[in-house]
């Protein structure tokens, strides 16, 4: 298998970048993984101790308390923390979509208001899309943003928000037009606390994978947001903002896939070549070769294709079509690689003792969010 500094978009300073999200990982989160699996949701102290090594924001400019890089960066911290074998904190999220909005969209009052905090750690971002009666349908939104005086006031409910638990600020898709469609859609930036009036936290969503991370409901009613708190400083941007990020969405996505499956095959390999089977080593049965052959064949080609997306988005190049592209296919891959490798481990591989059954249970979110794969290809098939 390639090594992770072998992608040609990565120079010296994202090796060492690697190294000191590694170290983070090892030192700081895995330590406390069972605990963090059993409460459901990650430490807040675990976002402060990466703000402090200078691992948010990454991408966010330096005058607004970030790293002063760019993707390329993000993508090396969401490929560590994959390989490190944590799924509870919402980094993805967190930095690699909440922040691109408010560089992307955000006021200079905006981006001095909140972008230290998310870089610091003292914040934490999520962005709610979702709504209990639709996902991929966006345009139909129930959830209402209704002007009164200098603030809105938000009535609805939104679902399955990664970092929903625990989120200080909320990035909000709200229907300012209830008449319109696309054009009825705002982004709203939400404070969040548990006093804050018109704001409800539901519970956390008990799920088959990602037990670590929090993933909530949320519930407005009434709930006054600041009419200067409206990204971009217009009603109706919303949707067209919405579609401008999401394709960094589906590459965050796709970068978590297959780094799922080099694990794995790493994770494979070492396995199969201490257990024994019939008198020798499972690595000396045909069919163990033939197998992981092939998972490493359509790594590598995952690989390759994530290495020119990402080549492709630093330029400014990437667009809705290819990243639908990397979303469907390196998710499939990841659900189809994780698979069949933990059928070599046999039924080890079914116990939570192995890492393999948690990546298991891990990947099939994958192909759900961030639009589901069907509409991935939906999106493919229109740009044909």
């Amino acid at each position: 298998m390639p090594t992770p500094g072998a992608s040609p978009w990565r120079e010296p300073e994202h090796d060492e970048l690697a190294d000191l999200v590694r170290a983070f990982f090892a030192k700081e989160v895995l330590p406390h993984t069972a605990r963090v699996l059993a409460q459901g949701h990650p430490d807040r102290e675990h976002y402060r101790r990466a703000g402090e090594l200078g691992l948010l924001g990454l991408s966010v400019p330096a005058e607004y308390g970030g790293g002063g890089g760019g993707f390329s960066h993000e993508a090396v911290l969401l490929d560590e923390q994959m390989r490190a074998g944590d799924s509870s904190l919402g980094l993805a999220v967190h930095s690699g979509i909440v922040t691109g909005y408010l560089v992307a969209y955000g006021t200079e009052e905006q981006k001095r208001r909140w972008l230290p905090g998310l870089c610091d750690g003292t914040l934490i971002g999520a962005i709610a899309m979702t709504e209990p009666d639709g996902g991929s349908d966006l345009q139909a939104m129930r959830t209402r943003a209704v002007r009164d005086g200098d603030d809105y006031l938000v009535s609805g409910a939104k679902t399955f928000i990664s970092n929903g638990g625990l989120a200080d600020l909320v990035i909000l898709a709200a229907k300012t037009d209830p008449a319109q469609r696309a054009a009825g859609v705002s982004l709203l930036v939400c404070e969040v606390g548990e006093d804050s009036p018109g704001f409800r936290r539901g519970r956390l969503l008990s799920k088959i994978g990602l037990k670590g991370n929090d993933t909530a409901e949320l519930f407005f009613d009434d709930f006054r947001v600041p009419a200067a708190n409206l990204l971009g400083g217009a009603e109706g941007l919303g949707f067209a903002q919405l579609m401008g990020q999401l394709p960094q969405e589906r590459l965050v996505i796709g970068i978590g896939a297959v780094a799922a499956m080099e694990r794995a095959i790493e994770l494979t390999v070492a396995y199969v070549k201490e257990r024994t089977a019939f008198g020798k080593p499972l690595i000396g049965h045909q069919n163990t070769r033939m197998v992981l052959a092939e998972c490493a064949t359509r790594t590598r080609a995952s690989r390759v294709f994530l290495d020119d997306c990402i080549a492709r988005h630093v330029r400014g190049e990437l667009d809705v079509a290819t990243a639908a592209m990397a979303k469907y296919w390196l998710t499939e891959g990841q659900c189809e690689v994780v698979d069949r490798c933990l059928q070599l481990f046999g039924g080890y591989g079914y116990t939570t003792e192995y890492p393999i059954a948690q990546m298991y249970a891990d990947a099939r979110a994958q192909k759900i969010y961030g639009g589901t794969n069907e509409i991935m290809k939906e999106l493919i098939a229109r740009a044909l």
